[in-house]
């Protein structure tokens, strides 16, 4: 350990970013448009903006735009929490006896302990700045929920958040810190909604997906005077604000000449992956430089390998407008595993876009093995992980396990989105040994794909 990068890097608040970086910039193929539901046409700016703020509006449809500068009020707030350290894995390097050197961006020292905070309180400020109420949102493990209920105490805001029943009843004391911030939380689907109401009849008994949670959480914004959604991962909005982990793990490693050869980062709708890979990405797109990305998803919900790159609906009631993702069906509702927040069918048109045009590798892994590598990494970096965050480290060993073969010394840096500590029920299942691995059958996923829209 003699060598002069620390353990954790910080940056100062001076060196902290001051815009959010546009990935859709630099892109060759632009992500293709969202459309309308009924029509089938590209949702306009009006028409999204009786379901989102306004400003955040302009930057979903800007594939231009490659800097948006951060409010000086969203950059007062992070730096309650930002910058989060870039932390080098020297005990983890050294119980993998591997050559690799592996770094991995923290972002779970706050409250909410995830990223989501990064792109929660962007969008609450916008809101309020409209002079809005209050705002509806879905959540599936509840770190979003729990950023958003966070964010809108902080600037007196209503927060309705539908979370995912399987979720509601795994992680009692995540909905209770929401309650603490102010929110009211629901377990979708539930009798409150039409859409609710619609899907419990067509499935009763259901755990919900964060599908059905969308529907019903857009459907109250949108019969509700004065509120608006809000999504915590997917869209084009949420991956530009996230662009703040990647902006700093970059500049972060730029101070100590270090470029790394492998990028990793859970997949669930994006919103982490996108984050992370923003502005390394970018500079392989203007041939800067090179990198190998790799996305890592639950194969209980295995949307890059096993979906089609298709447009489908992002909800399960089918009231949202349709993205061209990678899906599994908007009417696929996974099993009730325990990294609630990749539960979702589809990914980010941003990604989806990246992985069809070869710019991004994709791998699925079971849970079992998940919850393993999160017990290990645990025990040598003081951090217990949140189950979505271990998906990157399972990735993470496995790649630095190759360099150990093949004696190559690569360096590899993934995203550690947040903390375990409201998933200890999950951990208990895991160590009495009654965690199963639950893949879908290719008849389970051919039979929801078969519902696609044909567009």
């Amino acid at each position: 350990m003699s060598e002069k990068i620390p353990y954790k890097i910080y940056l100062s608040e001076n060196e902290m970013p001051k815009a959010w970086y546009n990935l859709r910039a630099d892109m060759k193929n632009k992500p293709a448009p969202l459309l309308n539901p009924g029509t089938r046409q590209p949702m306009t700016a009006a028409e999204l903006g009786g379901v989102f703020c306004d400003e955040l509006v302009k930057q979903e449809l800007d594939n231009d735009t490659p800097y948006f500068e951060i409010p000086t009020e969203i950059r007062d707030f992070y730096k309650m929490y930002r910058p989060s350290p870039l932390v080098r894995a020297y005990c983890l390097e050294e119980k993998l006896q591997t050559p690799a050197k592996i770094y991995y961006k923290f972002e779970g020292n706050n409250t909410s302990g995830s990223h989501k905070l990064n792109s929660a309180i962007a969008q609450a400020y916008y809101a309020k700045r409209q002079g809005l109420k209050g705002v509806t949102t879905e959540t599936g493990a509840g770190q979003w929920g729990t950023a958003l209920s966070m964010a809108c105490s902080y600037l007196g805001l209503d927060c309705k958040v539908y979370m995912v029943k399987c979720s509601y009843e795994q992680k009692p004391f995540r909905r209770e810190v929401m309650k603490v911030y102010g929110a009211d939380v629901t377990p979708s689907p539930s009798e409150t909604t039409q859409v609710g109401r619609k899907i419990l009849a067509e499935y009763p008994g259901t755990s919900g997906s964060l599908g059905c949670a969308i529907s019903e959480a857009v459907e109250a914004a949108t019969s509700t005077e004065g509120y608006r959604y809000v999504l915590g991962s997917v869209l084009n909005q949420v991956l530009l604000h996230q662009s703040i982990i990647g902006l700093e793990s970059k500049i972060a490693l730029d101070k100590y000449g270090v470029k790394p050869d492998i990028i990793i980062g859970c997949a669930g709708g994006g919103s982490n992956l996108g984050g992370l890979i923003s502005p390394f990405m970018g500079e392989k797109l203007r041939g800067e430089a090179d990198y190998r990305f790799i996305a890592v998803e639950p194969a209980s919900c295995p949307s890059f390998t096993r979906g089609e790159y298709r447009y489908d609906f992002c909800d399960t009631g089918m009231v949202c407008p349709l993205a061209k993702m990678y899906t599994l069906g908007s009417g696929f509702i996974p099993s009730a595993d325990h990294a609630g927040g990749l539960r979702f069918h589809g990914m980010s048109s941003v990604l989806s876009q990246l992985y069809a045009d070869g710019l991004l590798e994709a791998v699925s892994v079971k849970q079992t093995d998940v919850f393993q590598a999160a017990e290990d990494f645990a025990r040598v970096e003081g951090i217990l992980p949140a189950p979505e965050s271990s998906h990157a480290i399972l990735a993470a060993v496995n790649e630095a396990m190759k360099c150990k073969e093949t004696g190559e010394e690569k360096t590899i840096l993934f995203g550690l989105t947040g903390t375990g500590y409201f998933d200890l029920v999950a951990y208990e299942k895991f160590h009495q040994g009654v965690m199963k691995d639950t893949v879908p059958s290719d008849e389970d996923i051919a039979a929801a794909l078969a519902k696609l829209p044909v567009i």
